[in-house]
This record gives structure tokens, sequence and C-alpha cells, in this order.
């Protein structure tokens, strides 16, 4: 991603005894994450915004440093509850600032809250934000074959999320940024073709 790897490392692929992976996941935490989670099709609500929030937290800093405040963020952002989150004042928004378990930028955290709220209006509109945002993938994933390092950091279909997400007043959804989320939400297949996830994430 620039959220986990994309553009931002070289696809050759990293060994452990004898599996072959994704060459980011490179220690302990990043093979946890590759090997459970990353390119999954994730449908359920509350991880989507997790992810939503956690790539914005990312942006300009290394997806290790998020997956190492990982249960932190879910323990400062009550679980990622949108409801809850949607409602901080602004006394818990700078708590969460002096919050040295997480990445201490007040415009992040600020927008955490902002998300939040553009969030529930959208599950609103279209019953889930899953019905929503599966919409820019056509509700299905995205899979494709890579043999090399050249992964885009964005394409068309992250440009129309960012896009739309900002007409419905989120923030940190930048092109770059979508196309991280969907890299690790499943809604497009990044896997390295040679990677042993990559057959396997779709089924």
């Amino acid at each position: 991603m620039s959220g986990a790897p994309g553009a931002s490392f070289p696809m050759t692929a990293a060994k452990k005894t004898n599996v072959i992976r994704c060459s980011w996941a490179r220690d302990g935490l990043s093979i946890q994450y590759h090997d459970r989670e990353w390119g999954v099709p994730l449908h359920d609500d509350r991880a989507l915004f997790e992810f939503l929030i956690l790539e914005g937290a990312q942006a300009g800093l290394s997806w290790d440093t998020i997956l190492k405040k990982r249960d932190n963020y879910r323990a400062a952002f009550d679980g990622f509850d949108a409801k809850k989150i949607a409602r901080y004042d602004r006394r818990k928004m700078l708590a969460l600032v002096r919050d040295e378990g997480i990445v201490r930028n007040r415009l992040k955290i600020f927008s955490a809250v902002q998300n939040a709220k553009a969030f529930l209006a959208v599950q609103k509109e279209f019953g889930s934000f899953d019905r929503y945002i599966w919409q820019f993938v056509d509700g299905k994933p995205l899979v494709n074959a890579w043999k090399t390092n050249k992964v885009p950091s964005q394409t068309a279909e992250s440009d129309a999320m960012s896009k739309d997400l900002k007409k419905r007043a989120f923030n940190f959804v930048g092109s770059t940024i979508c196309y991280a989320f969907m890299q690790a939400t499943g809604m497009v297949n990044d896997h390295w073709v040679e990677c042993f996830r990559y057959r396997k994430v779709g089924k």
C-alpha cells in the first residue's frame, strides 16, 4: 500500500522456507499481514472503515509504522466504531493528538472524525459502505498479473473513487491512498503472480 506495497516495493519474490511471497513482506508483522489479510476481498463495513482511516494515517509514512500501531489505533478510536468517532468533540480529538500510541498528526486525527461523519452519510444513502465502495470495481475484484515491479500507484478506478469520496467530504483520500485501500481490501489483487497468495485470495 502506499498503505502496503504497490509501487513502493520491487515485486521480486521474498522467500521463507521455500514459500514465495511479495517482497514487501519482510518481517514477522508484515508477513502475517500479507499472508492473512492483504488482498482478501473485504465486505464488512467496520473493517472497511478501519482501512480507510489507517490508509489516511499512513500517508507520508511506512505501512510498517501503521501495522505496529494498529492495536493502539483500535483502542484509541473505539474499535473504529464510526458512530462513536463521529461524536468526538474537540477535547477528545486533542487528547488523541497527545496519544503516543498513534500517529499524532492533528490534521489526520481531525479528518478521521470528519470521515466518520461522511461514512455514516454514505451508509444511510446506500444501505452500507460496502455497497457504495465496491461499485468502483463493479462489485468484483480486479485481478492483475504482475511479473515485474511496474505496479501502478493509482488507476482510473482509484481516481474515480478519490473524486467521489472528496465530493462526499472525505479527507485524506487522494488517488494513491485510494489505490492502497483497494489493494488492502481485495478490490484489486496485486499479489505477484508467483506469490503463494495470488490464487488463494480469490477463493
